[in-house]
């Protein structure tokens, strides 16, 4: 019994790892093929191509958020849920057929706004059409949606991998001859075409599953979907209230710090928040579908967050580790020797770092039992702590004080979801894992409080020793 559930925890480990390398390589040809794209449009385009890159792009995005509904994650849950059943085949049916609606709402949303938002933006009606041609990739967007959540869902990751990676490919080989040979004019011609390569991709990889598909019409395509659909609009609500927080707390800190606190700001929170994210999003990819197949068992469900727990945590540990003594350096690459007023931020906020990896595990379980009610109580009490947390700490300590904010923030996160886990769920974390986390997070604290008091080179020392147990730790998981 111990052997087959050590070689169970092996491959689930291995699992988990090829799920964030697969992804995680895809991300990083995602971010190149952005960075190639932006560098080529203002290259050839010049400071007016890339302006109006930004702003086409931000409508796109702006009006794909409220049309879709988030149903790209929500639905994610309900293919997992009947992966391997009979009544498969009429799920997907049904997602596929939301995709079409949401799609064609977007469309509708983006060719009645096209007046409004070429006035408020350019001060003219001249743009109008080129709004409205934009509803075309508002469309193929919801259709990947779908298709994208289908592939997780059902567990096809190496085929939406795939499909993404020759998407992002392809659609930047078709957008630079544009940029090039039509100026200006390429600008919504090349979001249309990346986004409609990009589809294509996808839709290379449509699976027919077997079974019978659901035959209805409206009423009945909303009474199969109503739960996604709704879970999805918790989710939306829940992306707006901490994009508003977080706007307010730019704009109370461009009128208190000035636009220099901004940049610091935006820089370290970047580093700290999106970054590790990239790591998190990719292993998410297997883990979400994963714990949503298993929502109704309990043990299960425990097994899978500690095993992700553990994991993660190790993860970020060896990484955080290194990463504290080089903080300094990281910044200056990424930015300049005039953004080292944001190193006391970033380094202060590994900590918060690690506490976020813990939150992170947790939390999933609430999206994959489909309580959209809690998901959004939980993340805008999070949101508006964050934002209280940020002020006050800004007062107090300047921008090095967003470093404790966010270290804090996560705090707090943690114990609100831990009591949602615990008390809600009735589940809990076993106490071995519990005690390694809290030792993971003391050394990585150690190591911010020598880069602080000592310099960031020493905390090599610790830093190395972390790492060194960190890899020991999980060459024994595998």
């Amino acid at each position: 019994m111990g052997i087959g559930k050590l070689r169970g925890a092996h491959g689930l480990s291995a699992k988990v790892l090829k799920a964030m390398g697969l992804f995680g390589g895809v991300q990083g040809v995602g971010i190149l093929c952005s960075v190639v794209r932006v560098k080529l449009v203002a290259l050839w385009l010049g400071p007016g191509g890339v302006a109006l890159f930004g702003i086409f792009n931000s409508a796109v995005d702006m009006v794909k958020s409220f049309s879709q509904l988030g149903f790209r994650s929500s639905s994610v849950r309900d293919i997992a849920s009947h992966s391997g059943s009979a009544s498969l085949a009429g799920i997907v049916a049904v997602v596929r057929r939301w995709g079409l609606m949401l799609g064609l709402l977007g469309c509708v949303a983006m060719l009645v706004a096209a007046p409004f938002l070429s006035k408020s933006t350019f001060g003219s009606y001249d743009r109008t059409l080129y709004y409205m041609a934009l509803a075309i990739a508002v469309f193929l967007m919801a259709v990947s949606a779908s298709e994208e959540a289908v592939l997780q869902g059902t567990g096809r990751l190496r085929a939406l991998a795939r499909a993404s990676l020759w998407g992002m490919v392809g659609g930047l080989a078709v957008s630079v001859p544009m940029f090039y040979f039509l100026g200006l004019e390429s600008v919504v011609p090349s979001i249309i075409a990346y986004v409609l390569v990009t589809n294509l991709a996808l839709m290379s990889r449509r699976v027919k599953f077997p079974g019978k598909a659901l035959r209805t019409g409206l009423r009945g395509t909303w009474q199969a979907g109503r739960h996604f659909i709704m879970l999805g609009i918790y989710m939306t609500a829940t992306d707006v209230i901490a994009q508003v927080l977080n706007y307010v707390f730019i704009a109370w800190l461009n009128q208190t710090g000035g636009e220099n606190s901004v940049g610091f700001y935006q820089a370290g929170f970047t580093m700290v928040n999106r970054y590790p994210a990239l790591i998190m999003s990719a292993i998410a990819m297997e883990y979400y579908p994963r714990l949503a197949s298993v929502a109704s068992s309990p043990l299960r469900i425990r097994t899978f967050v500690a095993h992700e727990m553990r994991l993660l945590t190790l993860l970020l540990t060896a990484f955080v580790a290194m990463f504290v003594p080089l903080a300094q350096l990281a910044v200056r690459l990424l930015y300049s020797a005039e953004f080292d007023v944001a190193v006391p931020f970033v380094t202060i906020a590994m900590v918060g770092v690690m506490l976020r990896a813990v939150s992170y595990c947790m939390s999933y379980v609430i999206l994959a039992k489909g309580d959209g009610p809690t998901f959004l109580i939980t993340e805008s009490i999070s949101a508006v702590a964050a934002l209280g947390l940020n002020i006050v700490a800004f007062r107090l300590w300047g921008v090095s004080g967003l470093g404790v904010s966010y270290t804090l923030w996560y705090l707090l996160y943690v114990v609100i979801i831990a009591v949602v886990y615990c008390r809600r769920y009735r589940l809990r974390v076993p106490h071995r894992l519990v005690l390694a986390v809290c030792v993971e997070v003391v050394a990585i604290a150690v190591c911010v409080i020598v880069a602080m008091t000592a310099g960031h080179l020493w905390a090599l020392v610790p830093g190395v020793l972390t790492a060194a147990v960190s890899f020991y730790c999980l060459k024994k998981i595998f």
